[in-house]
């Protein structure tokens, strides 16, 4: 075994599996966790030299959450990147609430108690990094995309204030990563293909994305936004009337946009 050991979250595709390729080139074990099925026992990390194990949990669920931290045993948590998360398209009005619960349930109480169980341990020992996927959609009013847009909201603002509680423990970091689209399953996912966002050609690579959050956390940074398209994007929504990002929200994201 490795000297060091890591959990990646939402890792079977996208993001996470990126994240998961740089912990491992850098000679972290893994856990690599995903509500799907990975594809090979090794989530395609064979040949690195450290060892993979894989788990389909449902991280929405406090179980599943538990299931995750039963597999990583006793080992000692060196990072945690805490990327899982998901999507819902299509007017509020319409959905399941089955669905919109799960998306809260995933995005915001599986990844708090997750943070809460590893945090606790790193704080103890005032060593541990820990990387979480916010997103600049939580800057921005999400019509057509409302529950996912307010999750987001909450973990770039939950990260923010938790950063600042545990400000004292200099060998714990915190660090917050928020890209824009990126090129994944997310929008097939969220029932989003037939929007203008879904069908965008020029999402980010996830490859970048993760490169960008993972130099992040290794260098102690409170956050990052990844692309300069979304510093952009992000500097724009501060002064921006939340009901004009509402209207530029909804031309992209309403179902049918994408025809148009």
């Amino acid at each position: 075994m490795a000297d060091k050991f890591a959990i990646v979250t939402g890792a079977s595709t996208g993001i996470g599996a990126e994240l998961a390729k740089l912990a491992a080139q850098d000679g972290y074990d893994l856990l690599v966790v995903a509500d799907t099925p990975f594809v090979d026992a090794s989530a395609g990390l064979q040949g690195f030299g450290v060892d993979v194990q894989t788990l389909e949990a449902d991280l929405s669920t406090f179980e599943g959450v538990d299931q995750l931290l039963a597999a990583a045993g006793a080992r000692t948590v060196d990072l945690l990147c805490a990327n899982a998360g998901h999507g819902l398209g299509h007017a509020f009005l319409d959905q399941d609430p089955a669905q919109w619960r799960h998306v809260l349930d995933t995005n915001v109480t599986g990844t708090l108690y997750l943070l809460q169980k590893v945090l606790n341990a790193m704080v103890a020992r005032n060593e541990g990094k820990i990387l979480v996927t916010g997103s600049i959609a939580g800057f921005i009013p999400g019509s057509f995309n409302a529950v996912y847009n307010g999750t987001k909201a909450f973990v770039d603002n939950f990260t923010d204030a938790l950063r600042n509680e545990i400000k004292d423990y200099d060998g714990v970091t915190l660090t917050t990563l928020m890209p824009g689209p990126v090129d994944t399953e997310f929008f097939e996912r969220g029932d989003m293909m037939d929007t203008q966002v879904g069908q965008n050609p020029n999402k980010s690579d996830p490859a970048d994305v993760a490169k960008d959050g993972y130099d992040a956390v290794m260098s102690g940074k409170a956050s990052i936004v990844s692309g300069w398209k979304n510093k952009i994007q992000q500097a724009v929504a501060n002064v921006t009337p939340a009901s004009v990002l509402a209207e530029q929200h909804r031309k992209m994201a309403e179902p049918g946009s994408g025809d148009r």
